[in-house]
């Protein structure tokens, strides 16, 4: 895949506690100069990466109840709001994972659901973090159909501060479970163009990457 090609896959990512105002700046001039998709940043740094971004057409998308997914339902809500307010126009989600492993399903749906409704009554999209790294196959095949009975946009593998990232063989999964509708966003561990391809390969529609210089680096010219 030529390097073009690639880089509309790809949310330029800096989540780090301390990234600075001028490492957000550094993200999103590489972002307008390979033409990444997307900036991917603490809520906090939304205002940063708009101010940045202006006048360019990269998205700016925020996480939201990251990275555990432990906190309150209305929390979440709130800060997709706030984060909308400031500029994003997606929100990457935790699910609460404690929930979904509990069994309490219909708890995991509702708490995707208000920030589904709250993000898309402001014309936000909202990708659901699984955080495969803590599921079994059957948690992640359930956490995949609650997303999309809930109306999520997005399924994704991984926050990239769990124990493990993205695996080829859980972006399969998901696109099997989801169907082709909506998408699924490959994060957590892809350093190569070669790794980037072979998420897509599986079926991601969107690479998270907090080293995508590297990755579009390494791909065809």
């Amino acid at each position: 895949m030529r390097r073009e090609e690639l880089a509309k896959y790809i949310d330029h990512t800096n989540l780090k506690a301390q990234a600075t105002r001028e490492d957000i700046k550094k993200l999103c001039e590489e972002a307008k100069k390979f033409g990444f998709y997307a900036v991917c940043v603490n809520p906090y740094r939304v205002k940063d990466a708009k101010e940045f971004l202006k006048g360019s057409s990269v998205k700016i998308a925020s996480v939201v109840g990251f990275p555990l997914g432990a906190t309150f339902t209305e929390v979440k809500v709130q800060e997709s709001v706030m984060a909308i307010r400031n500029g994003a126009s997606e929100i990457d989600m935790v699910i609460n994972i404690g929930a979904l492993k509990d069994g309490n399903y219909d708890e995991v749906e509702r708490d995707i659901k208000e920030v589904v409704d709250a993000a898309h009554s402001m014309n936000a999209i909202v990708k659901v973090i699984i955080e495969t790294c803590y599921l079994t196959e059957d948690e992640k095949i359930k956490a995949c159909e609650i997303a999309k009975r809930a109306g999520a946009d997005f399924v994704k593998t991984s926050t990239g501060f769990g124990t493990a990232g993205a695996k080829v063989e859980d972006v399969r999964l998901m696109r099997e479970v989801v169907g082709s509708n909506m998408g699924v966003k490959a994060a957590g561990g892809i350093h190569t163009a070669k790794e980037a391809e072979d998420m897509i390969k599986a079926g991601a529609t969107r690479i998270g990457a907090s080293r995508s210089v590297q990755i579009i680096e390494s791909a065809e010219q």
